[in-house]
């Protein structure tokens, strides 16, 4: 007897569908061959599946089984087909019933005793369900029935066992769908405690800051040890508003990762993504968030290349010999480093005892195109005494929270039916439509461009900066002293190293 049931299987951060064809013949030698490019966790799984079939009460058949896992050239690497290959057993040997079971997919893997673990990637596969048909329902572990059940378009049934997989598709047993959406998931996070006011002084970095999150812009700081500079990067997100249910959704397919900093020991494939079957890296992770880079020089040259693409056209794209997978990577880049390898160049505090060839190896370090991408290069002093043993308490993560938000409202309505969102991302042909400069601003980003020698992006980054200055102030277009403000942002295209 044939069972056919449908499952999915994760590539990236994307499911796609997988049908489970199990044929069950009495005739022949007793043997079970499994084929349609199973990885070693999933031809593992027949064995779990015996123990599980026996220790939940059924017979595991021992006839001559094929299982067929289509399409045969999509490598399957998950251990969530054991739930679906499992059913498909009883179905083809007569133990269950498959009425209405081309309107159900099935996802699980199962434990020896028949009980379910938690299914990675359940959000994905239940966004591809419903793209492909709304009125399947969707059968996986109960313990990530609610991630799934974000997608309110299908019905989601969690499930605790084998069989209580068993008894609900044979009718016995009546499992409501899990009641879930991105509302009711946002209600049940917690506040995030940390907050701006924490940080004394440094006003001129908050300033930045409020900069940065209003129009999505990549910041870097400059600042000897102790200055700050991981302090404000971690309330950084603090300030971003809400993100939309449609992003929501996006950004927990891929882990979103606000705040999370990876050592400068990582890999390339860590940070940007990789393996045989590809899985996102940290860079994914940070999706409609922020990334944040501390020590940017002690990190390998070539892992800091690879950003250069998410950050013109925020995604990735790995390629394997079979296939390539493009993985979403749209995040805001905060990233850290002190002015020499010592960190206290021109700090009045302490002495410096870098030579010029030293300074000059490390700041080597980071790629001229690299910084070229950062929008806002800011210097972080170490802060006075006087102001760190201030009572008074400085700028609030609400109050910068506020202004961000205004600005990113104009934001929405200038860009109202376009792909571009924030100001950080408009093209070359938005930024001479959306922010003109008058003629004192074009003089003084001029004179800039000739004494600085900044390049062609320098000068659009410039420009963008400003026209978030200007929506911050509530200007129709920037004027020369929102340029000036932006055109002080690029410290390391003015600053002298040797």
């Amino acid at each position: 007897m044939l069972a056919k049931l449908t499952t999915y299987t994760l590539l990236g951060i994307d499911a796609h569908p997988v049908d489970v064809e199990v044929d069950v013949a009495v005739a022949g030698i007793p043997k079970t061959t499994l084929v349609g490019l199973p990885e070693a966790v999933v031809r593992e799984s027949l064995h779990r599946i015996e123990r599980a079939t026996e220790n939940s009460g059924f017979r595991f058949c021992r006839d001559r089984i094929v299982i067929n896992l289509a399409p045969a050239d999509l490598p399957k690497h998950a251990a969530s087909f054991d739930l679906p290959i499992c059913l498909g057993l009883l179905i083809a040997s007569g133990q269950l019933p498959c009425e209405g079971i081309e309107r159900l997919a099935f996802v699980g893997e199962l434990s020896l005793e028949g009980s379910m673990r938690p299914t990675r990637g359940a959000l994905s596969m239940a966004v591809r369900a419903a793209e492909e048909r709304p009125t399947r329902r969707l059968v996986l572990p109960r313990a990530s029935a609610e991630e799934a059940a974000v997608v309110e378009a299908i019905d989601v049934h969690g499930v605790d066992s084998l069989a209580e997989a068993v008894a609900f598709l044979a009718g016995q047993l009546d499992i409501e769908p899990t009641v879930g959406g991105v509302a009711r998931r946002f209600e049940q996070s917690e506040p995030d405690p940390i907050d701006f006011a924490d940080v004394r002084g440094q006003e001129s970095a908050k300033r930045a800051a409020t900069i940065a999150a209003a129009g999505a812009h990549n910041l870097l700081m400059i600042g000897p040890p102790g200055s700050g500079k991981t302090m404000l990067a971690k309330r950084i997100p603090t300030v971003l508003p809400s993100l939309s249910p449609g992003e929501a959704i996006e950004t927990t397919r891929v882990y979103s990762a606000i705040g999370r900093s990876p050592h400068h020991t990582i890999s390339e494939a860590g940070l940007v993504g990789g393996g045989s079957v590809p899985s996102p890296g940290e860079i994914s992770m940070a999706h409609h968030g922020v990334l944040f880079l501390d020590e940017l020089p002690e990190f390998q040259r070539r892992t800091l290349e690879v950003l250069r693409q998410p950050l013109e056209e925020g995604n990735v794209t790995i390629s394997r010999s079979r296939r390539s997978t493009r993985l979403p990577a749209d995040f805001m880049l905060v990233a850290a480093l002190n002015p020499c390898p010592c960190g206290f160049r021109n700090d009045p505090r302490r002495d410096c005892h870098c030579s010029v060839p030293q300074i000059e190896r490390y700041m080597n370090k980071i790629s001229g195109p690299l910084l070229d991408r950062i929008d806002i290069h800011l210097e972080v002093p170490a802060v006075p005494i006087e102001e760190l043993s201030s009572e008074t308490a400085g700028t609030s993560s609400a109050d910068m929270r506020s202004q961000v938000v205004a600005a990113r409202a104009i934001q929405t309505d200038r860009f109202a039916g376009s792909i571009t969102r924030f100001n950080a991302r408009m093209s070359s042909r938005e930024v001479r439509q959306h922010a003109r400069l008058d003629g004192e601003g074009r003089s003084l980003l001029r004179r800039a461009v000739e004494e600085l020698g900044l390049s062609a992006r320098a000068h659009d980054k410039i420009i963008r900066v400003a026209r978030t200055i200007a929506d911050l102030a509530g200007a129709e277009q920037p004027a020369a002293e929102h340029v000036a403000e932006a055109i002080g942002y690029r410290v390391l295209d003015r600053r002298m190293w040797t």
